[in-house]
């Protein structure tokens, strides 16, 4: 996939983290804080790339920080809206690809597949794996913004799905990681301490 084709991405690392005890996002994960592992496995599949987070986030990744423009942290969907604002103004990609800051193990060819599938306009093209699908893991048009932000005018508007459910579609399907731990699901997200020590266990696995 060339420059001109590679969307923009978001890592959305605003989230309040309540079952990690922490931020999920600066938690220390095999020697390096959590979002470190999602920024190098993103960085090489997309033209640019952001954290969505509140101003103050403590990490200098050297990456341009885009706060939510609706206070009090109303969910991913502010996040993405801020996102799509952010790419609008600082790229000419057609499409923002947006993550959470707590799966490690991302897909290195997440980006291209989603985006070989975004052949129609307004699509949102989100991954899937294990028969579940991920809606925060998704190529997002940047034509949507306006729709997004009269939608989240009403405070009853905050469901992701929800808001997916209004527009065009498609979920693409991510095969599972065979590893020494057991398959390993790419998207798979570090909630609790006791997910960090599987997560911990996979990333061993996958180093042998």
């Amino acid at each position: 996939m060339s420059d001109r084709q590679k969307p923009q991405a978001l890592i959305l690392a605003g989230g309040a983290s309540r079952r990690m005890g922490r931020d999920k996002a600066t938690a220390p994960f095999a020697g390096r804080p959590m979002i470190a592992w999602i920024v190098e496995r993103l960085a090489p599949q997309v033209i640019s790339l952001a954290i969505n987070a509140p101003e103050g986030f403590p990490l200098d990744l050297g990456l341009p920080l885009v706060p939510d423009t609706i206070a009090d942290r109303q969910g991913p969907l502010a996040g993405v809206l801020a996102g799509l604002r952010h790419a609008a103004a600082t790229s000419s990609a057609s499409h923002l690809l947006t993550v959470p800051a707590d799966t490690p193990f991302l897909p290195s060819n997440l980006a291209a597949t989603l985006s070989a599938a975004a052949d129609e306009p307004g699509r949102i093209v989100l991954a899937a794996s294990a028969g579940r699908v991920h809606p925060v893991v998704a190529l997002w048009p940047l034509s949507l913004a306006d729709d997004l932000e009269s939608w989240l005018a009403d405070p009853d508007n905050r469901r992701l799905q929800a808001y997916i459910a209004r527009h065009l579609s498609l979920a693409v399907d991510f095969p599972l990681v065979e590893t020494s731990a057991g398959p390993l699901d790419p998207f798979f997200n570090v909630n609790t301490p006791a997910d960090l020590l599987s997560a911990e266990r996979y990333l061993e696995a996958l180093s042998k």
